[in-house]
């Protein structure tokens, strides 16, 4: 457990005590009432039944923005199975394709159906807390897992703190920047936009250990548990950017910064960043820190 300790500083200064699960399933509700705002999934089922042959019930469904399977298991306390058991829904999940893009057709409609990407199904397990082991283990299987620690504090606020985001994805973290340069050919503008796209993508991978590239046809997507920068695929002389940063608490230069808050656009965030040159990448690297700690 950790020594983080919250105090509500409104009235005075009053410490607001942390505390166990009543049951898992008072984790599961909150969750799920809320999965898109704190896990970046949209939520398709509950308690799903996998079948008599199987004999197993998913506590969570779900689809994450960049169109990847959702398994989300939780446990109250610290559970080594967790793991396992998860695992192991996600194997039943990619043997049945077709039973679950139904679920997102009959919930999301045909397009995001048609989008799902099941080279790169998603394990999520919430608990209270995770062993060294459990720890150990997930960086050794070539699958996209999540640990997710929860804390409870009083009856009206939730923590969740990601242990370690690992897996097949995260492997692909480690290609050279290098090898991303285009070789010097075609227009010039061409050119200087992918020199530029190569080193935000450095940029944005030294963030920290847990991000994970997310390849698109529209766009890539950085992420940690939820995504927080989007690079488009365009060949125009300028890379644009899509950032979970609130525009709100942003002040927006023209040209540079745009408000994109219900505009349609490749990838998530409303934040629009349109970079032209190595010194844009420079002043916008406050805003990507940002972005990164807000995922």
């Amino acid at each position: 457990m950790g020594s983080l300790r919250l105090f509500r500083t409104v009235g005075g200064v009053h410490e607001v005590m942390l505390r166990s699960a009543g049951a898992e399933v008072e984790v599961q509700r909150l969750v799920e009432a809320h999965m898109d705002t704190m896990l970046g999934v949209r939520f398709l089922a509950s308690e799903y039944g996998t079948g008599p042959v199987h004999g197993g019930r998913i506590d969570s469904l779900g689809i994450d923005e960049n169109g990847s399977p959702v398994v989300v298991e939780y446990k109250r306390g610290r559970d080594a199975g967790v793991i396992m058991q998860g695992l192991f829904y996600l194997a039943w999940l990619t043997d049945h394709r077709s039973e679950f893009q139904a679920l997102v057709r009959d919930r999301f409609g045909p397009a995001a159906a048609s989008g799902v990407r099941w080279h790169a199904p998603r394990l999520i397990c919430v608990a209270e807390d995770f062993t060294r082991y459990d720890r150990h283990a997930v960086r050794e299987v070539r699958r996209s897992i999540d640990l997710v620690r929860y804390r409870l504090f009083g009856s009206e606020l939730i923590g969740l703190e990601t242990v370690v985001a690992a897996g097949a994805a995260s492997h692909r973290r480690q290609t050279s920047a290098r090898s991303l340069r285009p070789a010097r050919q075609g227009p010039a503008g061409a050119s200087a936009a992918g020199e530029l796209r190569a080193a935000l993508d450095e940029t944005l991978v030294a963030l920290g250990g847990d991000v994970r590239r997310i390849e698109r046809k529209q766009y890539r997507a950085y992420r940690r548990l939820r995504n927080f920068a989007c690079v488009g695929r365009s060949q125009r002389r300028e890379v644009l950017v899509y950032l979970r940063a609130d525009p709100e608490h942003v002040d927006l230069i023209p040209g540079f910064t745009r408000d994109v808050t219900g505009v349609g656009h490749h990838g998530t965030g409303d934040l629009e960043l349109r970079l032209r040159s190595e010194k844009d990448l420079e002043r916008a690297c406050g805003l990507l820190r940002l972005s990164y700690a807000a995922a």
